[in-house]
């Protein structure tokens, strides 16, 4: 088994002269991934304190210092998640390159959602699969986090009309589903080949999401 990034993040032993709040927030991180890897294994509800307390090699005077609760550690690790997730995304949507059509660019961004989900597969999971075990706040958390990728994806597409938007909020539906079900399993391999079909259909689409210029296939139909 590979060496983990808690293992990788621990502070040097003894005295170290590292200022208090450089100790907490590397504590915090460990805690974090550790809650994040244990969840990855056991499942949100197979995941006691006490398993966190251990991997992240704290105490559990240290734990509760930083949270009230599992929960309350959840919570935390999950923007932690969509902050390493969403980060490089919307860093990725930003850019602008010359002569870059949009459907480039589409590409571009679903890549870096795809590469995101990959690199960071615990946190993958707690985001995607976990929160449907913690109560309606994070799964409605999950959904705000979904509409504003659907936003991003109409905003890419120029999808003008209403019917133009609700294929767009069908397709990220469809990539949630997808993403869920193969980080569900680990199949990381079949999450990144998600990419060339997916970018197809939207390829072959004409109209039916937006009015970018297509690469190949019918020219996009008059939304009027």
């Amino acid at each position: 088994m590979p060496e983990s990034a808690v293992t990788a993040r621990q502070l040097p032993r003894g005295r170290h002269g590292l200022p208090r709040e450089i100790v907490v927030a590397a504590q915090r991180d460990r805690i974090l991934l550790a809650m994040a890897e244990a969840m990855a294994e056991n499942g949100y509800v197979g995941t006691p304190v006490a398993a966190v307390i251990k991997r992240a090699g704290v105490s559990r005077e240290t734990f509760y210092e930083q949270f009230r609760s599992k929960e309350d550690c959840f919570e935390a690790a999950y923007e932690r998640a969509v902050e390493l997730l969403l980060t490089g995304m919307l860093a990725v949507t930003g850019l602008e390159i010359e002569g870059e059509t949009e459907a480039a660019r589409m590409e571009r961004v679903l890549g870096a959602y795809l590469d995101a989900l990959s690199a960071e597969p615990a946190y993958a999971r707690l985001f995607l699969v976990e929160v449907y075990a913690v109560g309606p706040e994070a799964i409605a958390r999950r959904t705000q986090l979904q509409e504003t990728f659907v936003a991003i994806v109409a905003d890419i597409l120029e999808a003008d009309t209403d019917q133009q938007h609700f294929a767009c909020q069908t397709l990220v539906a469809a990539l949630s589903a997808m993403v869920t079900n193969r980080i569900a399993i680990g199949d990381l391999e079949g999450l990144r080949a998600l990419r060339e079909p997916l970018m197809d259909l939207v390829r072959r689409s004409g109209g039916l999401f937006g009015t970018i210029p297509l690469a190949d296939g019918p020219e996009p139909e008059n939304a009027d």
